[in-house]
This record gives structure tokens, C-alpha cells and sequence, in this order.
């Protein structure tokens, strides 16, 4: 499977933002973007970023589904917004339909990916996100298969890094 590698420094929220804003203007039918990173390291924030760039209406606020696991926005595509951080098993997921949503052609994005361990797909644009201080954010992008490969050239060409 093809795979390439890129490194972006964040240095502020707008900057994260502004990011996930470019991630979602080059998103595709069917993307997944899994998102890893300890508590505060802007998982979410990216997730609004995403949001924004495939135009869901501001009034629609994007926020961590930490409870209900899942939340569901209309845009240019649809996106299903995940957040795995209080699950158990792999197989709760499947009381929300999570195969559904990963074969669709919506977009999907995963917090706390990790969790899924090979339940995560195979295409996908893997974000590891990590701290480097107060504001400044590492964010290691994996991408896996032809599509994830594509999206993060198209990103890391538009987004300057």
C-alpha cells in the first residue's frame, strides 16, 4: 500500500484551525482522517478546521462528542465527527454504526483512533498530534493508500509546509 510521511508545526489554535481547514477544503468522498493525541493537544480544534473547510454552517458549532460518540454535520460532504476517548471495546462501536460510516462516501473523522486498533481502516490520513509546548503542536501525518497519499499532497502543497 502506498504511504508517505509529513511533519506541520502548529504554533497556535488559529493556525491548527487553519489547517484543518485546509485538510477539509481537499477532502474526497469516502476520507477517513484519524486523529491521536493526549488530552489538550488539539484534536478537536483540528476537527473544526474540517468542519469549516467542507462549509458546515458556523451556526452548527463543531464539538467533541465525548458522550454521544458521535455527531453527524451536513457540508459540502457529510462529516461524521468521532470521539472514541470513553470507550471500552472495539465492539461498542458497532451499536453506532461505525462499518456504515467508514464505507460511505462521507467523511469521516476518528479522536482517539488508537482505540480501534485494526478495526481502523486501511485508507486513511493518520494525525499523531503531539505537545511541544503551551501553544505549539507537532502533528505527524501518516498517510495510507492512494487517496490519503493524494489528500496529503494537496494539503502540504496548499498549506505551505
Amino acid at each position: 500500500m502506498n504511504t508517505r510521511e509529513h511533519h506541520i508545526i502548529s504554533r497556535s489554535p488559529e493556525e491548527t484551525l487553519h489547517f484543518g481547514e485546509v485538510l477539509g477544503t481537499h477532502v474526497t468522498k469516502g476520507s477517513v482522517i484519524a486523529l491521536s493525541g493526549e488530552l489538550g493537544t488539539g484534536k478537536t480544534c483540528l476537527a473544526q478546521g474540517i468542519a469549516k473547510g467542507l462549509r458546515v454552517p458556523e451556526h452548527l458549532y463543531v464539538t467533541s462528542p465525548s458522550y454521544v460518540l458521535v455527531n453527524e454535520y451536513a457540508g459540502s460532504l457529510r462529516l461524521f465527527h468521532l470521539d472514541l476517548y470513553r470507550i471500552d471495546n472495539v465492539a461498542q462501536l458497532d451499536d453506532i454504526g461505525i462499518d456504515e460510516m467508514l464505507s460511505s462516501d462521507d467523511v469521516t473523522v476518528i479522536e482517539w483512533a488508537e482505540k480501534m486498533g485494526d478495526a481502523l481502516p486501511e485508507e486513511r490520513l493518520f494525525v499523531s498530534i503531539s505537545i511541544i509546548d503551551e501553544q505549539t503542536r507537532d502533528f505527524h501525518l501518516t498517510a495510507s493508500g492512494q487517496s490519503a497519499v493524494d489528500l496529503l499532497e494537496r494539503c502540504s502543497a496548499e498549506y505551505g509546509a
